[in-house]
């Protein structure tokens, strides 16, 4: 996530701990007041509960109160309690707290999870995604809610108290920046190929053909806007690019059984170091990785975009095939450093993650890149080394027999049926394939033959593997 804001002082003032001798904490007498706040109690509570009789106010009081003591005695009454469905809400104000006040969260939380976790709020958070058994007492969702709406009141369209969720709330975390920090790109202005003279041949672009409609996204560009509306070929589309998770993915935006069709932008929010998007329609938060809704109204609608053939290429590359095609203009709406790497750079060459993610599948590293097809029920991975120096793979992908084309220099793959068919590449032209001493072309839409026979093109897009080990466990992955 870009343009990293801080956690308001505001917030990051609320729990100020030092030490006791039972639970390695004592609260001072008095707390900073808030603005508004006469009776010396912060807005995230109502009145002091008596412990137990309501333990999401008790976990407020714990927390939040200004006074010492009561906050000292709804504090004791959580640990001595034992039950770890108050868990979530400690490691969510974990974050916001300076590192020499979180000690004292360490001992509350290590006291209920009954282990011994490294004292970081990422230990915690991937201690919390091996735990999917502990559930959040009830209110919790207000609570972050109310954590959140503190970074970006526009937060609340997304959580409130009572929303909807196929994803665990606790799990949601801030991305660094508030909702639209990372502006979405809304039919931005195309130009001809021959005016992007910004553009370098190797550098790398989003190539999408529909209907003959030819266009190139430049990643210099989108790695600072990480979703595009676009319609392309009389088509409405979504790219949906998390650079965490470096995966690009291109979604049909029509639905069925809805007047319009969907667009999205970058809501601030993460779920397993993946981006949130969310529709201007509803406010509901979906799954970048999937294309369905998660969080809010749509959550449980069924609902789920179709994915859309999409393909990473140099430029130069994407020009010879595409001569009529158009790209993205640097005149965008927005004030940004358009110069390759300038966002993501330091990210995208270290083998490091940005955000806490447990990776269970140890087959390639974390940010090793993958292709991924992505047909329905139908799904296979593949590792981009697989394609060094330019390959066609041959494989079977449930009922479809499928043959890729890649080069992984520059992170180039297309699928398409194979019918049966077994194809090689031609040194003397990378577009045409041969096959039975036929030569085949290598289209966005399909392999061409040369008697009119074409070989439909399947959906699919780049990811870092942490993305699919988490979102598609189980699903064929051909590493060798």
């Amino acid at each position: 996530m870009l343009r990293v804001i801080r956690f308001p002082s505001l917030l990051a003032g609320l729990l100020l701990f030092s030490s006791t001798a039972e639970l390695g904490a004592q609260f001072p007498d008095q707390g900073p007041r808030l603005p508004g706040d006469t009776g010396g109690n912060a807005p995230l509570r109502s009145g002091l509960p008596q412990p137990g009789a309501n333990i999401a106010a008790t976990v407020r009081t714990a927390l939040f109160s200004r006074s010492g003591a009561d906050r000292d005695r709804a504090l004791r009454f959580l640990v001595e309690r034992g039950k770890k469905d108050v868990i979530p809400a400690f490691i969510a104000v974990l974050r916001l707290l300076p590192p020499e006040q979180a000690g004292p969260v360490f001992n509350v939380l290590q006291r209920l999870a009954g282990a011994e976790i490294p004292r970081n709020w990422e230990a915690w958070i991937e201690w919390q995604e091996e735990h999917a058994e502990i559930r959040p007492y009830r209110g919790f969702d207000s609570l972050k809610a109310e954590i959140l709406a503190q970074i970006d009141p526009r937060f609340r369209s997304f959580l409130y108290q009572g929303v909807r969720h196929k994803i665990r709330i606790e799990e949601i975390v801030w991305g660094g920046v508030k909702k639209d920090g990372i502006p979405a790109l809304v039919n931005a202005k195309q130009i001809p190929a021959a005016e992007a003279t910004y553009l370098t041949d190797r550098e790398l672009v989003f190539g999408v053909s529909i209907n003959g409609d030819s266009r190139a996204y430049p990643l210099r560009i989108l790695d600072w806007h990480e979703m595009f509306n676009d319609v392309v070929g009389g088509v409405p589309v979504s790219l949906a690019y998390c650079t965490l998770c470096g995966s690009g993915i291109l979604f049909d935006t029509r639905v069925r059984g809805r007047r319009k069709p969907f667009v999205f932008g970058s809501s601030g929010l993460l779920y397993r170091s993946n981006k949130l998007m969310y529709d201007t329609q509803t406010n509901s938060l979906w799954n970048q990785f999937t294309g369905m809704p998660v969080v809010g109204k749509l959550t449980g609608s069924k609902i789920e975009l179709k994915i859309l053939p999409v393909v990473i290429t140099s430029w130069q590359d994407w020009l010879a095939a595409h001569s009529d095609t158009t790209v993205l203009s640097l005149d965008t709406g927005f004030e940004r450093d358009y110069q390759p790497g300038r966002p993501y750079g330091a990210y995208f060459a270290s083998p490091d993650l940005m955000f806490p993610v447990v990776i269970r599948d140890r087959r390639l590293a974390p940010k090793d890149r993958i292709f991924v097809l992505r047909d329905g029920d139908n799904e296979m991975a593949w590792a981009l080394a697989l394609f060094e120096g330019g390959a066609v793979l041959h494989d079977r992908v449930g009922p479809r027999d499928v043959v890729l084309v890649g080069n992984a220099e520059t992170e180039t793959v297309r699928a398409y049926e194979s019918g049966g068919r077994t194809f090689v590449a031609t040194e003397e032209d990378p577009s045409r394939l041969a096959s039975e001493g036929s030569l085949w072309t290598v289209t966005e839409d399909a392999l061409a033959g040369p008697a009119g026979e074409n070989l439909a093109r399947l959906p699919g897009h780049v990811a870092y593997w942490f993305a699919w080990q988490s979102y598609k466990a189980g699903k064929p992955v051909r590493v060798e």
